[in-house]
């Protein structure tokens, strides 16, 4: 019998300026925007749902500006209880990446992992900080993760997580499949004219490379005030042939659901023995040479 998992993205626009609203402001209209998305995924039953790239407010890396870290949180703080309570409710394992502070001064891009019964399995910090024009000045505002590759048993099968600039690394994502995960999600936020070509193109090759399920998740909408970009959406899942299963629209708020047969994973893994025939012990330059 197939072991199918329904799994669920959701892409979502931040309507709100920091212009006209306080950062407080925004974050609880965007909180609340997503409760009802999430409502919305445990009436269609979806098990397995990740959030977009620090979900509850605008992708506000486009400036230099101090007062966003007052939006960080404790990674066990308030909106990630809000969401073990959703999650327990919906019997849901929920991918929730948020602006994490895990002490004063220190601030880490990050997403929690909750299982199914509302237990805060752990979460994962960003590895890859990007830090150029136009509009993506992350370093500013994020530590590089110190978590590593973590792959998360949850009730419906182990989940690792890459977030956005991620996807560009391969290593990470072979070390995932490594650590036996069976979906990767990467939850984003990148605008037309950048890397949108290569939307489509990495993470299924990451999908084929390491057989696994990819769900690739980026918001929608043009951000006020900045408006340095429009953020395509075409949040989607791919299968560890690294076709691709569901495809979200280009600029609406939306819930992509796709069903997943796990047990694809072992039969590609038999066809494509990639794993197998590793040569470990001839990649040492990978680490040894420096740029």
């Amino acid at each position: 019998m197939a072991r199918n998992v329904r799994a669920g993205l959701i892409q979502a626009s931040c309507d709100w300026s920091i212009d006209d609203h306080s950062i407080a402001d925004i974050k609880k209209k965007m909180i609340d925007k997503h409760i009802k998305l999430v409502d919305e995924a445990g009436e269609k039953k979806v098990q397995m749902l990740c959030l977009q790239e620090i979900f509850y407010g605008p992708y506000f890396c486009c400036e230099q500006d101090v007062r966003w870290y007052e939006s960080a949180e404790r990674i066990d703080g308030p909106t990630t209880q809000i969401f073990q309570k959703l999650a327990k409710k919906h019997n849901m394992v929920i991918v929730l990446p948020i602006y994490e502070t895990p002490s004063p001064g220190t601030y880490y891009n990050t997403a929690a992992v909750i299982d199914a019964d509302g237990t805060l399995l752990g979460s994962y910090r960003k590895n890859h900080i990007p830090h150029c024009a136009p509009g993506f000045w992350e370093k500013f505002y994020f530590k590089p993760g110190n978590t590593g590759y973590p792959v998360f048993q949850t009730k419906y099968g182990k989940v690792g997580v890459y977030i956005c600039y991620d996807r560009h690394f391969p290593d990470g994502a072979r070390i995932l499949g490594l650590n036996g995960a069976e979906i990767v999600f990467n939850p984003s936020a990148t605008v037309a004219g950048l890397s949108e070509y290569l939307w489509k193109l990495e993470q299924p090759a990451h999908a084929v490379a390491n057989q696994y399920y990819i769900g690739a998740i980026n918001r929608v909408g043009t951000e006020k005030p900045w408006e340095f970009g429009e953020f395509y959406g075409q949040s989607y899942f791919c299968d560890p042939r690294g076709q691709m299963v569901e495809v979200g629209s280009r600029d609406k708020d939306e819930l992509i659901v796709a069903d997943l047969d796990f047990d694809e994973i072992v039969k590609v893994r038999n066809t494509w023995q990639f794993f197998r025939d590793r040569r470990p012990e001839t990649y040492g330059d990978l680490v040894e040479m420096l740029p």
